[in-house]
Parts: structure tokens; C-alpha cells; sequence
């Protein structure tokens, strides 16, 4: 009788098999990673479709060559070396190890990629699996942080250099001021509208450098950019000559945004006149207006612009454009491609600054040879305002009040004090808002108080408003500062009521914000 074979165990052994094959399988093709294996020569025997998307081949052109092909140089020459060096030495240099390399993709572009390899043995031979992780996301992301780290330390800098320049140009300017009453000669006159002029000049370059730093005061209204377009038109028409063609394309039903009108009104010249510049021979210059809904994707490619709805400003222009290294560094304060004598570099950093400050973003598309694209984007306002009449108009200031001066530049102060009396008022002075609030409290009569934002012994400017109108409700308080930072990060709502006179101011802008305090009040 012959002995009968029990086959079943050995069906279920070939079964399991094939079923762990086609688990492993499926694994292979689902990975998100790219995989590839190679022989111990080097020759790629298995790829999943993650590797054929990731580098940009057909899976069968893989099998059968050499891995060093994905490889862009010096790794590509390299490669075999690394792998004999291993075979005869065992010295590791990426086995076991993971590390991030360069890839090389079909069409001969490279990205960062984390590679990490293991080994096995089958049939006697050694064997390499590869694990490669795509990195481009993440270094774009981490240049992105980096770069947005470079502009924040970059303003903070800029910021603290335009207060303190301020505050010079505010004594410069008031004590030429007081001597210019003084001069009797055309000639001594002359030399000090000069030095005048040239303080001018001082004040607007740090005006420009607040606005980078996101320090400068704005005074936001609700507007129809539009109107600021069409307003600008025959201007822009009549500077930037006949060779270069103007032509707006504005979206009819545009959303309301809440800016500060004269610096958007500054971004349209300064952009408009780069565009000239960079179109010598002549060309196309548009200007967009359109309605922007940011989702969260957008927000990524927006340097995480939060998401939202927004008006969109673009100037375009045919020009000469910008390598990837100058439009990088475009934003920067004083970075110019311009020669000597033809600008500061402030234009946009300043356009930068401001769009920034209004809680939206600023985005620079060029190409050399293909022109650029600069754009705009500023939050959407819910609705427009009812139109208000026109104010009366104001009678003439009287003169004889008591201001308390608070400010802890003792040039300034003394300044200040003379300019005050110059104009016929009274003054009290406080270094500081607690000698400030120890004079208000001994009971001395003050019919304004002018003090200075940013002060030591942390007390602010702010914050002494806000005690003086708990305690002393009917006595007016006028901001003065070179620059609003303290201001700006506060709710716009809870600080509408307070003017803000920034540094470096004239004579009669003293004067007239003073008497429009103090007429209110009355």
C-alpha cells in the first residue's frame, strides 16, 4: 500500500508565501517614499511608483541601471567607489547611517532629498534598500522662516536707528527754526532754509525706514483703491514719458480696504517709477486691482499671509526683471541695483513695511528678460462708511494754556519747551510719565498734556493716556513719537481718539495739532 503525501500543509505554506509577497508588494506601491533597491554592482533591481514620480522616469527605465544616474555630480562619479569602499573595508559612510544628498530629476533639476539605506542579503548576494524623502517643501519652508527672521531683526534694527535719528532731526529742525526768526541778512537766511531743506530730506529717509520697520503712525480710512488708481493716472502718464504705455486694469465691484491713503498713494509712484526705470527702451506698465479670497494654500506661498479676503494692487511691467539673488534681497532697505546717486534702496522696503503694518503682505514675481510683477495685498474692509459733512472750520487757537511736557530726551524737552513758548503757551516738564503723574497728582493746573510714546520706567506714553483719562477725564493728551511701535500693536478702535504728532514734526504742525486738541477738548 503506498503511503499517502499530506500536501495541504505545504499549499498553505506556498499560499502564505504568495500572500506575504503581494502584502509586500502592496506596501512597496503605496509607500509615499520613494524606494529603490540595487544590486551590490550598483544596478537598481526593484523601484516603486513614488521613485518613477519623484525623479520623473517611466519604472522600467530604472530596472537594470545603475543608481548613480539619479545622482547629480560629484556624487554621480563617486558612487560606485562608495560602494566597493564598503565591499572591501566595511566602512560606512551612509549605510545604516541616513543623510541628506542631491537628487537629479529627468530634466536635469536637483532638490535636497534625506536618504537613508539599509542592506540584506539574497542568494548569496548583497543587496541595498534606499528610503528617499523629498526635502524641497521643507527647505522652501525653512527659507522662507529664515528670510521672514532676517526682515524681522533687519526692522527692529532699522526701527531703533530711525527713532534715535529722529529725535536729532527733531532738535536740528526746531532750533533751526528758532534761529531762522532771528537772522537778519538774506545770506544768513539762505544758509538756513539750506540746512533746513537738507533736515527735510533726513526726515523723509527715516520716514521711509519706520515704514520698513512697520513703526511709522498710520492713519487708516476706509478707501477704494480704484479711485487712488484713476487719481493717479494722468500723473503717472505725464512722468513716465511716451515710450512707456500705461494701461490699468481695475475690477469694477472692488472690496473696501482700510489703509492709510498716502502710503498707498507713495506705493503706486514708487512702483510705477521703478517700472520706468527698468524699462529704458521703453515698454508696458498695468496697474491691477482685483478681489483675492486666500485659502490655506495660497497662505503658504504667501509667506503664511493669514487666510482671508483681500484687495490685491499689482503693477506689472515688460521690463528687464530681476535675477532669483535680486529679487530675494529686493525688500531690503538700501539694497539698490541702481547706480550711485539714482536711489536709496528705500522705495521697497518702505512699500514692504507698509503692507506689512496693515496686516498684508507684499510679493515680488520676476525673471530676468521677462519683466515684474509686484503685488499688493490689504485686508478687506466690511462695509464703507456713510459720508460725513465737511467739519467747520476751525477758529484760531488761544494761546496762554498750560502743556505739560513729558519726554525723556533732555534735548528734546528743551526744545520742545521753547517751541511751546514760542507760541505762547506755558509749560511744565516731566522726564518720565511717573514724574508726569506725581506732577498731575499734586493738583497743578494743565490743559494738555504732550508726551512722548516710548519712555523709560515702564510707563509709555500709552499707558499714561490711558491713567490720565481714568483719573483726570476731561484733560486732552497729544502722542508725539519717531515711531508708533507700541501704538501700532494695540487695537485700532482703542486708540482712534488719540493723535500722534511723529518726529521729526515743523513749527506749525506743532502748533496746529496742539490747537485742534485743545479745541476739541473745548
Amino acid at each position: 500500500m503506498q503511503p499517502q503525501i499530506d500536501v495541504t500543509a505545504s499549499d498553505q505554506d506556498h499560499n502564505a508565501l504568495i500572500g506575504q509577497a503581494h502584502k509586500l508588494q502592496a506596501i512597496l506601491e503605496s509607500a509615499l517614499d520613494a524606494i529603490i533597491t540595487i544590486d551590490d554592482q550598483g544596478l537598481i533591481t526593484t523601484v516603486n511608483p513614488a521613485a518613477a514620480r519623484l525623479f520623473g522616469y517611466a519604472a522600467e527605465s530604472f530596472i537594470g541601471r545603475n543608481v548613480h544616474f539619479l545622482m547629480p555630480e560629484p556624487y554621480h562619479s563617486a558612487h560606485d567607489g562608495y560602494i566597493a569602499n564598503y565591499r572591501n573595508t566595511g566602512a560606512r559612510k551612509i549605510i545604516g547611517i541616513g543623510r541628506e544628498v542631491t537628487g537629479r530629476r529627468s530634466d536635469g533639476s536637483t532638490f535636497p532629498m534625506h536618504l537613508a539605506v539599509s542592506e540584506f542579503e539574497m542568494d548569496g548576494r548583497l543587496h541595498f534598500t534606499g528610503i528617499i524623502h523629498d526635502l524641497s517643501a521643507q527647505k522652501a519652508t525653512e527659507q522662507a522662516l529664515r528670510q521672514a527672521q532676517k526682515m524681522e531683526a533687519m526692522g527692529q534694527l532699522t526701527g531703533g536707528i530711525a527713532h534715535d535719528f529722529n529725535n536729532l532731526l527733531t532738535v536740528i529742525i526746531g532750533n533751526l527754526e528758532m534761529l531762522e526768526g532771528r537772522l537778519t541778512t538774506t545770506a544768513q537766511k539762505e544758509l538756513a532754509t539750506e540746512a533746513l531743506e537738507a533736515a527735510d530730506l533726513g526726515a523723509r529717509l527715516t520716514a521711509r525706514l519706520l515704514a520698513f520697520a512697520r513703526r511709522s503712525h498710520l492713519e487708516p480710512e476706509v478707501v477704494n483703491l480704484n479711485d487712488f488708481v484713476l487719481g493717479l493716472t494722468d500723473m503717472l502718464h505725464r512722468t513716465l514719458g511716451s515710450t512707456i504705455s500705461l494701461s490699468n486694469a481695475l475690477t469694477p465691484r472692488l472690496w473696501p480696504t482700510r489703509i492709510d491713503a498716502s502710503q498707498v498713494e507713495s506705493a503706486i509712484v514708487n512702483l510705477a517709477l521703478n517700472a520706468r526705470d527698468a524699462m529704458p527702451e521703453g515698454g508696458r506698465l498695468i496697474i491691477e486691482t482685483g478681489n483675492v479670497s486666500v485659502d490655506a494654500v495660497m497662505s503658504e506661498d504667501l509667506d503664511g499671509l493669514a487666510p482671508g479676503d483681500y484687495v490685491r494692487l499689482s503693477v506689472a511691467d515688460t521690463g528687464e526683471g530681476m535675477p532669483r539673488e535680486v529679487r530675494e534681497r529686493a525688500f531690503e532697505p538700501f539694497f539698490t541695483t541702481k547706480e550711485t546717486g539714482r536711489g536709496t534702496g528705500l522705495g521697497l522696503s518702505m512699500i514692504y513695511g507698509f503692507a506689512k503694518q496693515s496686516e498684508g503682505h507684499a510679493s515680488i514675481y520676476s525673471e530676468p528678460g521677462r519683466g515684474t510683477t509686484v503685488n499688493i495685498y490689504l485686508p478687506r474692509h466690511g462695509e464703507m462708511p456713510a459720508q460725513t459733512a465737511e467739519a467747520a472750520e476751525a477758529e484760531p487757537a488761544q494761546t496762554g494754556q498750560i502743556i505739560l511736557v513729558v519726554e525723556d530726551d533732555a534735548r528734546v524737552r528743551r526744545l520742545t519747551v521753547n517751541r511751546l513758548d514760542s507760541l505762547g503757551y506755558r509749560t511744565l516738564m516731566a522726564a518720565d510719565a511717573h514724574e508726569a503723574l506725581a506732577i498731575l497728582g499734586s493738583g497743578a493746573e494743565v490743559d494738555l498734556v504732550f508726551t512722548d510714546l516710548v519712555m523709560p520706567g515702564g510707563i509709555s506714553g500709552y499707558e499714561l493716556a490711558h491713567r490720565v483719562a481714568a483719573n483726570w477725564p476731561r484733560l486732552p493728551v497729544l502722542l508725539t513719537s519717531g515711531y508708533a511701535d507700541e501704538l501700532v500693536r494695540r487695537d485700532a478702535d482703542a486708540i482712534a481718539h488719540l493723535k500722534v504728532l511723529s518726529k521729526p514734526y515743523r513749527l506749525a504742525d506743532l502748533a496746529s495739532a496742539i490747537s485742534e486738541i485743545l479745541e476739541a477738548g473745548a
